[in-house]
């Protein structure tokens, strides 16, 4: 009965630390994350007062991505070696100062880039403590339902972003939304989890570098399509005619579909986890056919191009990271912080270059290009998939 009682005790403590885990790594996903997905959701009452055009919101948010990218794998070795707790409280911290100075001093664009780029490397502190946390907090059989529900921290940010326009931007002001959400960043501290028996990372390196250099690639191609959507979608409505308030609820559609989309493709990777970057490219050609039919015309296409490249061609970070992290056990911030950097390539090189082009051809030719992008990646991640069972890590 007592040894009883005692493994009861044990799984049930097991059990706590994986749920506060799993709501530390979401919160702070959240916090350090939704800087650059409320610049794009208010990119049309931003635009208007700082006076510029499609070009100059890919411009900012490119910046965002592009010091977050830099800013990963140093950041990955920082969590290795002085732990999730320490490095996540710092990236929310950044993140919050990084957003009431958007509110307070931005007031050009070229304000608005330099306060993006300095507090970009709150992104990428966050994610990779959060992905730690998990991976030593949640049990393997979890993972992948969790790190989902961590990836939809995206979603959910973007969903956020959407909301803000209706019920702040267009009533007391976007610079109200900015320092509002700086405020409410801060409360995602205290829900920081704390370290446990901490390990420095292991001087093993990947034995599937190669893997991961390919499937970060195809991460790029992904994530300058997918981040598109989260950046330019609002405005390609109004360019449509649709006015800001539904164009905002757009976004807010897409966001909550994508976050639903993520947790999902956690719940399968935990019940069949063996080749899930194969399931990323069925996901991305699905969500190439969504961006597609955002080039046409009419808003039963807008709708569905919507919900099939939130809720499939961005529903794929998840995964990845479970991938990874399966891969990598002992040093996941490391490992993870290879595939991330494509990510946030992605992130820097799509919206510069799509938002460009949809300057120069319109929103219809940057979503076809997009869609393109796309089905590049999904056969990269075929690529990075066979490599990957190569070494036996899927």
């Amino acid at each position: 009965m007592r040894a009883a009682k005692i493994k009861s005790d044990g799984t049930g403590s097991t059990s706590r630390n994986a749920g506060w885990a799993t709501v530390g790594a979401l919160t702070t996903t959240i916090a350090v994350s939704i800087p650059v997905f409320l610049v794009g959701g208010l990119a049309v009452q931003v635009g208007d007062e700082l006076d510029f055009s499609p070009t100059g919101l890919g411009l900012a948010v490119s910046a965002y991505f592009g010091a977050s990218a830099l800013a990963s794998v140093p950041a990955g070795a920082l969590v290795e070696r002085y732990g999730a707790t320490r490095i996540a409280c710092g990236g929310i911290a950044l993140a919050a100062v990084s957003l009431i100075a958007v509110a307070a001093l931005a007031r050009s664009l070229w304000t608005l880039v330099a306060i993006l780029a300095l507090g970009a490397a709150a992104n990428a502190m966050g994610q990779l403590a959060s992905n730690t946390s998990l991976s030593r907090h949640v049990p393997a059989r979890r993972q992948g339902l969790t790190f989902g529900i961590k990836q939809a921290a995206i979603p959910v940010s973007t969903l956020l972003a959407g909301a803000a326009v209706p019920a702040v931007a267009l009533t007391i002001g976007w610079r109200w939304a900015f320092a509002l959400a700086g405020l409410a960043a801060v409360a995602a501290i205290p829900l920081v989890p704390r370290d446990s028996g901490h390990r420095r990372r292991s001087a093993e390196t990947g034995q599937a570098t190669g893997a991961l250099v390919v499937i970060g690639l195809a991460a790029t191609l992904a994530a300058g399509s997918a981040n598109a959507l989260g950046t330019f979608v609002v405005a390609s409505a109004v360019d449509r005619g649709v006015s800001p308030g539904p164009a905002g609820l757009a976004l807010t559609l897409g966001g909550a579909i994508c976050a639903l989309a993520r947790i999902a493709g956690g719940w399968q990777a935990d019940r069949r986890p063996d080749r899930q970057v194969g399931v990323i490219a069925v996901l991305l050609t699905i969500g190439a056919g969504g961006l597609a039919l955002l080039s046409t015309p009419g808003t039963l296409a807008m709708v569905a191009g919507i919900v099939l490249g939130f809720g499939f061609g961005w529903a794929w970070p998840g995964l990845m990271t479970f991938a990874v992290v399966r891969l990598h056990p002992q040093a996941p911030a490391a490992a993870t912080s290879i595939t991330q950097t494509g990510v946030y390539a992605g992130g820097c090189v799509g919206p510069l270059g799509l938002g460009a082009l949809a300057g120069h051809a319109g929103y219809p030719a940057m979503w076809t290009a997009g869609a393109l992008a796309m089905v590049s990646a999904a056969a990269l991640m075929l690529v990075g998939s066979r490599l990957l069972r190569h070494h036996g890590a899927t």
